[in-house]
């Protein structure tokens, strides 16, 4: 990462500098991650025509769809084809959905984002509680307690706790819905709506949340217990500052740093965990669109959707390297 701890200010032409340069290494990286992307979906087993015509037709019929589709055309033409498109904003037609990309993903992204945004908070916010409840209490039994109960929520794969918590909240107590966004049958009304799908938000928020908090309260534990101990903890308490100062500005502050960087890094990680989670509890999201692209063989969609998910992680990661300005004064981009 091309950053650099430095005590002189930064000044505004090094940053815009520093953003240009990483956003032409993020339009590299995101070519290589559509060529790789490309050329293991058609090598993947399966083919789209059968799939949509179905098998034992004429060979004829199979030839002409083939034809329209584009895919009689050799790989490397495909790929200059698809490439052209993309640049352009074109993203291809979904064979499965007779779409074109671009409306199929649209129509599934405000679902994923309802999904995910109330997940990362919810990490955020109380695996952030917790990692500061146990590292400034280092080695005492409310650590301890914590730390076990972290260490099983990063352990437990979350298809697992979909399931468990689709057994005992919705099938044993009935207490949350089990499947879908909304009741199909419930009321019409603007306020009646929004009530349901916070209803139907329970379970799978809970379930792509478990992981991220774990892991969040984790890094914050053991990067606030090492920041505590540092010689500028001991210059701040000797200075008289007040216990609730000294951990949040001095301490908390130092410590967010690392958890930044996880926080960054882990949205494309939820749009992945989102494939299992949406799954399970029938959402109608990307990740659900995912999984149904993948068993059709919907090359176009498939594209479309690692192409946004390579956008979306490049784009964290760079707001993530430019908020380590807001958090640390020292850092200057070169």
């Amino acid at each position: 990462m091309d950053r650099q701890l430095t005590t002189t200010p930064r000044p505004g032409g090094q940053l815009g500098g520093y953003v240009l340069r990483r956003l032409g290494f993020a339009a590299v990286l995101v070519l290589v991650a559509l060529t790789i992307d490309f050329v293991l979906i058609h090598a993947a087993p399966g083919d789209p025509v059968t799939l949509l015509a179905g098998e034992g037709g004429d060979p004829a019929y199979y030839a002409r769809i083939r034809s329209e589709l584009g895919l009689d055309l050799p790989l490397g033409e495909q790929y200059l084809r698809y490439l052209g498109s993309a640049a352009h904003g074109d993203l291809g037609y979904s064979i499965a959905y007779r779409q074109p990309v671009v409306e199929v993903i649209g129509a599934r992204f405000g679902p994923t984002l309802l999904l995910m945004v109330p997940a990362l908070l919810l990490a955020v916010t109380v695996g952030g509680w917790l990692g500061v409840a146990a590292g400034r209490r280092a080695g005492s039994r409310a650590d301890e307690l914590i730390s076990a109960g972290t260490l099983v929520g990063s352990s437990v794969p979350s298809f697992w706790v979909g399931q468990l918590l689709v057994i005992v909240f919705a099938v044993g107590l009935g207490w949350l819905p089990v499947q879908g966004m909304s009741d199909p049958h419930g009321s019409t009304s603007t306020a009646a709506h929004v009530l349901d799908v916070a209803h139907h938000l329970v379970l799978p928020v809970l379930t792509l949340a478990l992981f991220q908090l774990a892991l969040i309260a984790r890094l914050v534990r053991s990067s606030l217990a090492e920041v505590l101990v540092q010689d500028h903890i001991r210059m701040a308490r000797a200075k008289g500052l007040g216990p609730r100062t000294v951990l949040y500005r001095h301490g908390v502050r130092n410590a967010l740093l690392p958890v930044t960087t996880v926080i960054g890094s882990q949205f494309g990680a939820l749009i992945a965990g989102a494939v299992l989670v949406e799954t399970i509890f029938s959402w109608p999201g990307l990740g659900r669109l995912l999984y149904d692209s993948t068993l059709a063989r919907d090359y176009p969609v498939l594209l479309g959707l690692f192409a946004l998910v390579s956008v979306a992680v490049v784009i964290a990661n760079l707001v993530t390297d430019l908020s380590y300005a807001a958090l640390d004064p020292r850092v200057e981009y070169r």
